[in-house]
């Protein structure tokens, strides 16, 4: 989750932003896939190294977002709160957070599709384990049954990923709007 404060540094930020935005927008278009290799060889073919690539592409999606989503908090609202003696810190708290969350969960719904089917080629790639394996084990046996029981079962992790961030969305919305 680290991609989420980078983000919205870069977004509220001009000497960050100016100094990170290139790197991100040079390493940003390269599909992460290209470094599950690298990753196997560092990490070795065992979860750890999906669980990285996985981070790594949400890291991404994730800091464009919420740095697109910090520059869009209405500066009349930063500065209202300023005029009124606030500081940066209570600023953060009662108006960027706030204004950002919407973006925050939307990149999450997003980026859970990006996460399952990066899982899906890593787990099909390489090792004997997980849905991935056993979606392309069942092609291969020309067990469809199985292969489309597989496709559910992912399409499911993939639901329930995508409702856990909505649930979590309205109970952090709903807490917002008590506080």
């Amino acid at each position: 989750m680290l991609g989420a404060p980078l983000g919205l540094l870069l977004g509220l930020s001009r000497a960050a932003d100016r100094f990170l935005t290139p790197v991100m927008y040079i390493l940003y278009p390269l599909p992460k896939i290209v470094l599950l290799p690298i990753l196997f060889v560092l990490l070795g073919i065992g979860g750890e190294a999906k669980v990285a690539l996985i981070a790594i592409a949400v890291f991404f999606q994730m800091v464009i977002t919420m740095r697109d989503a910090a520059k869009a908090v209405p500066k009349e609202s930063v500065d209202a709160m300023l005029s009124f003696g606030a500081g940066r810190g209570l600023v953060f708290v009662d108006v960027v957070v706030p204004e950002t969350l919407p973006s925050l969960f939307s990149a999450l719904r997003v980026t859970t599709a990006s996460a399952v089917a990066i899982l899906f080629i890593a787990e099909s790639m390489a090792g004997s384990t997980g849905l991935g394996y056993f979606i392309m084990h069942s092609w291969s046996i020309l067990e469809y049954t199985r292969m489309f029981a597989g496709i559910i079962a992912m399409a499911v992790m993939g639901v329930l990923l995508y409702e856990a961030f909505d649930f979590a969305e309205r109970r952090l919305t709903k807490w917002r709007a008590v506080a």
